[in-house]
Parts: structure tokens; C-alpha cells; sequence
């Protein structure tokens, strides 16, 4: 069976720009009748922004799930945040583009756990089923975890392994020929509030240098302000970033 009214979800730019350069270098993917790409009904930094020859729009997946019913045959996520109804997984083909192993880490921020747990990391493509990050697999990548990596350099080798994965896994998957194996297991989930629980730094906590190094890499994410601590005297919260340098 092949796929000609696809409908891609995501939130992440990057992985929108992989996803057209990829289609647009092979032309026997062309088939597609109909594709829409659409992210996150409050997203203002895609909704309206043009990639190539598509317009981001915003849709609110649970509010429009019967709509995709209706008008999709194939639905990729790719870094969307939103959940799918599960009466939309089960009745429309649905795949998702994970930045994570799984079955390690499924769920939030799949790198920042990693650093942490030391549970693998990689790139996933799986079906969706009603689980988070559950489905049979497609294919996946893993991708090392470095001691200097902080969250933002083990997400970009993730979001390569992803553009490798979509490459060569895109055409299958339109097709509808691919391959499944399922999860050996079914490791472990970690949901935003367990990532929320990880951002104030207790100064009173009694730690190795290697655990409060993992910690502050784990949450250092480029600009994003993720740990945090109260200014014992002030009260003001002091946020924290790592930046770490191997010796050339």
C-alpha cells in the first residue's frame, strides 16, 4: 500500500527542513497527492513560516483528530509535543520520528535522562500505538553520549541520526513496505514533570563532582534557562549553565 495523503505534525524547524530537503531530492517520492506539514496550534515561531513550497499551519491534534481521520491516510510525527487520541492511532496509520532509543527514556527529552541514567541514546522510527514512545520499530540509531556533551551537543547528534533515519527509511515507510521489530522490553518512561523535578538545584545536597557535573550538563541546553537555584539571601532564582571543552 502506498501513502498520497500524508499529514506531518511537528514543532521542530530543523526537522521540518530535513524532512522537505529530503523529499525534494528524491523525485519518486513525488507520488504524494497530498501533503500538508502543521505544528502546535500556539507555535508562533512555525505557524505561517514558508519551507520551500509549504506553509507551517497550526493544528490542535486532539480537537482535529477526526478531520486527519477523514482527509489522511499517513500521519509523521516528527517532534511533536502533542498526544495523539488513541482512537487516532488505531484508526490512521501513524508514525513518529523520536529523538530517543527506545525503548530508554521514552517521553521527554530523551538526552538530558541519558546523561543521567546512562541508558542509551539514538533516533527512533516506530509506529504509534496508544503508549508514549511504544510501537513496533522501524529502524533507529544510537549515538554516543560523550563526558563533555552537555544536553544541546547530545540532542544535535540525535537530530543527525534522525535526518539519517528519514533518508532512509522515508520511501519505505511511503510505500507502506517497511519492516517492524518490537521493543525487547519495555524500558522506561520519563514524563515533563519528572524533567520539571530535576531543575531546582538543592544547594544543601550532598553530591560527587561527577554527579553535580552530570546534573548542570544534563539541563545546559544553549539559551534555554533550565537549572535553577534560590539566592539564600535574596530569594531570587539564579540559574545555571555548563559549558565544558575536551583539550585539543
Amino acid at each position: 500500500m502506498s501513502y498520497t495523503k500524508v499529514l506531518v505534525v511537528s514543532d521542530n524547524e530543523r526537522i521540518v527542513n530535513f524532512f522537505i530537503d529530503i523529499l525534494n531530492a528524491q523525485p519518486n517520492l513525488r507520488k504524494i497527492r497530498h501533503l500538508r506539514f502543521v505544528c502546535g496550534p500556539e507555535d508562533t515561531k512555525l505557524i505561517g513560516k514558508k519551507f520551500g513550497d509549504f506553509i507551517i499551519e497550526g493544528m490542535d491534534i486532539k480537537e482535529d483528530y477526526e478531520e486527519i481521520i477523514r482527509d489522511y491516510d499517513l500521519v509523521i510525527s516528527a517532534h511533536c509535543k502533542q498526544i495523539f487520541p488513541a482512537k487516532l492511532t488505531t484508526s490512521t496509520k501513524c508514525i513518529n520520528i523520536h529523538p530517543g532509543l527506545n525503548p530508554f527514556n521514552r517521553g521527554w527529552y530523551p538526552q538530558v535522562f541519558s546523561i543521567l541514567n546512562g541508558l542509551p541514546l539514538g533516533a527512533t522510527i516506530h509506529e504509534i500505538d496508544p503508549e508514549i514512545d511504544h510501537g513496533a520499530i522501524i529502524d533507529q540509531i544510537e549515538v554516543a553520549v560523550d563526558s563533555w556533551d552537555t544536553s544541546l551537543d547530545a540532542y544535535n547528534k540525535v537530530q543527525d541520526a534522525e535526518r539519517e533515519l528519514i533518508e532512509r527509511s522515508i520511501e519505505s515507510i511511503l510505500n507502506g513496505t517497511y519492516n517492524t521489530l518490537q521493543p525487547r522490553e519495555e524500558g522506561n518512561l520519563n514524563l515533563k514533570k519528572d524533567f520539571e523535578a530535576l531543575r531546582e538545584i538543592n544547594l544543601d545536597e550532598a553530591v560527587t563532582f561527577g554527579q553535580a557535573i552530570d546534573r548542570l550538563r544534563a539541563l545546559s541546553h544553549g539559551e534555554f534557562k533550565n537549572a535553577y537555584f534560590y539566592d539564600k539571601n535574596t530569594n531570587q532564582k539564579i540559574y545555571i549553565s555548563v559549558r565544558l571543552e575536551r583539550e585539543k
